[in-house]
C-alpha cells in the first residue's frame, strides 16, 4: 500500500460529508459523486470520516466502507485519510486499523477527545500507543473548540519525536499559532490549514495545503488555491480571500455543524443528504441566509438564483 508522506501531504484536501438519508441511511451513490467531484476540482487527498463526514455518528464498520468505496472510485487518483479519533488510544487504534486495512493511506487524529485536558506524557503515551499499533502515517488534528485540549507548538515538536506524523491540520484560530508552528515545524511536517481565513497567509508562510470548510464550494477554483496562495497578493487574492473568509464565516454560524455544509453543496448541486441524529437540517430562515450568502459570491447555479 502506498503511503503518505511530509512531502506529497499537501494542496486541497477536502473533508467530504457523509449523505444520509432522512432516516439515517448512508447514501453510497451520492458519496461516490462527491468523491468524484471533489478529485475533478482538483483535490490532492479525500478526507473520509472527519468532522465533515459526521464522524461521531458513524461505527466501524460504516467507516470502513466509506473508506474502501472512497480507495476505489479514487483509484490513486487522490490518497485518502480516514479520521481515527476517539476518546481512548484502545479504540483509536481499532479505528486506525480500519482505515488500515481498508486501503487508508493515512489516520487523522486528535488528543484524547472529552478528556478536557492532557498532560505531556498523556498525549505522548497516546500517540506512542498508535504508532507501536498500526503502520500508518498520521495527521495530528489540532482543534481546540472539539477536543478541547490545544496542542502548544512545544507538544507538537514532542509528538514528531515518538509517532510517525507526516502532517498537522492545525484548526485553532489564533494566528500566532499558525504563525510559530509555520516558522518552526514546516520543515518536519506539512502544516494543513484548518480556518479557511488563514488559508492564503498560511500560504504565504509555507504552510503545505489545507483540509479546511469552504473551499469545496468554489468548484474548481479550490485546486487553484495554492498557486494563487504562493504568488504576490493582488486582485484576485484579495478577492478569493475575501470570498473564503465569508464562506468560513457564514458557514460556521449557521445551524449545528455540518448542517451548514450540508445545505450548502446541496444549494450549488451536489448530493450531500441530510445530517445523522442528533443533528437536524437547517430551518427555513438558516436556510435562506445561507442561499443569500451564496447568491451575492455568484456561487449558485443559474437555476437557484431565480
Amino acid at each position: 500500500m502506498a503511503k503518505l508522506t511530509r512531502e506529497t501531504l499537501g494542496g486541497f484536501v477536502p473533508a467530504i460529508v457523509t449523505p444520509f438519508s432522512e432516516d439515517g441511511t448512508i447514501l453510497e451513490d451520492a458519496f461516490l459523486a462527491i468523491v468524484d467531484h471533489m478529485i475533478d476540482c482538483g483535490a490532492r487527498g479525500i478526507c473520509v470520516a472527519g468532522d465533515n463526514g459526521e464522524s461521531w455518528a458513524l461505527d466501524g464498520g460504516e467507516r470502513e466502507r466509506l473508506t474502501r468505496i472512497a480507495v476505489d472510485r479514487s483509484a490513486g487518483r487522490a490518497p485518502v485519510m480516514m479520521g481515527a479519533t476517539a476518546p481512548s488510544a484502545r479504540q483509536t487504534i481499532a479505528y486506525a486499523q480500519i482505515a488500515r486495512d481498508a486501503g487508508a493511506e493515512a489516520v487523522l487524529v486528535m488528543p484524547q477527545t472529552y478528556v478536557m485536558k492532557a498532560t505531556r506524557d498523556e498525549l505522548l503515551r497516546r500517540f506512542e500507543a498508535l504508532a507501536a499499533s498500526v503502520d500508518i502515517p498520521i495527521v495530528a488534528y489540532n482543534s481546540p473548540r472539539r477536543a478541547v485540549i490545544d496542542l502548544s507548538v512545544d507538544d507538537i515538536e514532542a509528538l514528531l519525536d515518538v509517532a510517525p506524523i507526516i502532517g498537522i491540520k492545525e484548526s485553532s484560530r489564533d494566528f500566532f499559532k499558525h504563525s510559530h508552528l509555520l516558522n518552526r515545524l514546516k520543515h518536519r511536517l506539512a502544516v494543513m490549514v484548518g480556518p479557511s481565513h488563514y488559508i492564503l497567509p498560511g500560504i504565504a508562510l509555507g504552510a503545505a495545503g489545507f483540509i479546511a470548510t469552504g473551499p469545496e464550494l468554489l468548484g474548481r477554483e479550490a485546486g487553484a488555491i495554492m498557486e494563487i496562495g504562493r504568488g504576490a497578493p493582488d486582485a484576485a487574492y484579495e478577492q478569493l480571500h475575501h470570498r473564503l473568509t465569508v464562506i468560513y464565516q457564514t458557514l460556521m454560524g449557521t445551524g449545528t455543524w455540518p448542517s451548514s455544509l450540508k445545505a450548502a453543496l446541496s444549494m450549488i448541486g451536489l448530493p450531500a443528504g441530510f445530517p445523522r441524529e442528533p443533528i437536524l437540517p437547517l430551518g427555513e430562515q438558516e436556510a435562506a441566509k445561507l442561499r443569500a450568502t451564496l447568491g451575492a459570491l455568484d456561487l449558485l447555479p443559474d437555476q437557484e438564483r431565480r
